[in-house]
């Protein structure tokens, strides 16, 4: 029992001799942290006035001499935070610094645009000019639109039996192979309310959505699947085109599809010559490496892409409003017409920017 009580007596005041030495240590981190934050708290502090009134939206009020000194005194922070760190400050200074200094980073080196600047910018110039960066994509992929149209006349005109292959179940219903003229002409006129002209005409919008993010998507296989992509999907319109051209109904037909088609098959277009020119960068990179010719490829894709899918959005509503109010050929090739000449407008005649 005597050995045991000497043990506990040495531990016990093991631990009282060893109480005063980590009270003095937490006493000397303290002091530290004091003395640390002494010599720059007032720093800080003028920091965290800026980034408060820039995060309100007050930055007319800042004085010049406070928007000059934002990056130097955000610097000062994160120096001071990396100080923090190695020399094991108290965490609440530590977690002070870090909030600061990441509340600063966002307006020094983060984005300073709104939305709507963003959004003024990209129409007023930027989207255009991506897109005539595309250049001969541009024409590559108009060629593979044209051939594909060709391509799919010219099969169902050697076997009707290709047009089964080449338009789907979802697109053929009353539109096939044999349909008399009525039937056909019933497809494109005073039907505006029914249920299967609206069917049919989501699952083109659909359709043409799907091709449109497929061709960009798939740009980075040297833009091989993009191209067949593209002759696919232009077959499907050849086969179309054939069959009402074989009533009589070619330009009553082109008139139906062209109030939202012209825009839909524009963005088809801007979608292929996307992925082509993401692939042609990486088959034949100059004297950039292949990673780097894709990313500056891709960039420019990817801006072109964006304008792509406001596009479909303007096609989804000139499909679901404008073609229930047009209802005769000579208006809807009017319509289209328009929109064709509009994007070909904006995107080649008139915002002239050079690119970046």
């Amino acid at each position: 029992m005597n050995a045991v009580t000497t043990g506990i007596a040495r531990t016990v005041g093991g631990w009282f001799a060893k109480a005063p030495e980590q009270a003095v240590a937490a006493e000397q981190a303290a002091l530290r942290s004091d003395r640390f934050r002494l010599g720059r708290e007032p720093e800080w502090k003028r920091l965290e006035a800026i980034v408060k009134r820039m995060e309100q939206g007050r930055v007319r009020k800042l004085s010049d001499e406070d928007l000059l000194a934002l990056p130097v005194l955000y610097r000062t922070a994160a120096s001071s935070l990396s100080i923090a760190r190695e020399t094991s400050l108290d965490a609440a200074l530590v977690g002070y610094l870090e909030a600061l200094t990441q509340r600063a980073w966002f307006l020094v080196y983060g984005p300073r645009a709104s939305l709507w600047s963003w959004f003024k910018r990209f129409l007023g110039g930027e989207w255009s000019a991506s897109v005539r960066g595309l250049g001969i994509d541009l024409a590559v992929a108009l060629a593979l639109m044209i051939a594909g149209t060709a391509v799919g006349w010219l099969l169902v005109a050697s076997n009707p039996e290709w047009y089964y292959a080449l338009v789907g179940s979802g697109f053929a219903d009353q539109r096939v192979p044999g349909a008399s003229r009525e039937v056909l002409r019933g497809t494109l006129f005073g039907n505006q309310g029914q249920e299967g002209m609206s069917v049919f005409a989501a699952a083109l919008f659909s359709n043409n959505a799907q091709v449109s993010i497929l061709c960009f998507a798939l740009g980075f296989a040297f833009g091989l699947p993009t191209m067949l992509l593209l002759i696919q999907n232009t077959a499907l319109l050849g086969a179309m085109l054939w069959l009402y051209h074989g009533q009589g109904l070619l330009l009553d037909f082109v008139g139906w599809l062209s109030i939202h088609g012209t825009t839909e098959l524009f963005a088809i277009l801007l979608a292929g010559a996307s992925g082509i020119h993401i692939g042609r960068a990486m088959a034949f990179p100059g004297n950039a490496s292949v990673l780097d010719a894709a990313a500056a490829a891709g960039r420019r894709s990817a801006q072109v892409m964006t304008g792509v899918v406001l596009m479909l959005i303007v096609a989804a509503l000139l499909e679901g409003f404008a073609r229930q109010l047009v209802d005769s050929t000579p208006s809807r090739l009017i319509v289209g017409g328009f929109m064709l000449v509009l994007w070909t407008g904006y995107f080649f005649a008139f915002l002239r920017r050079r690119l970046g």
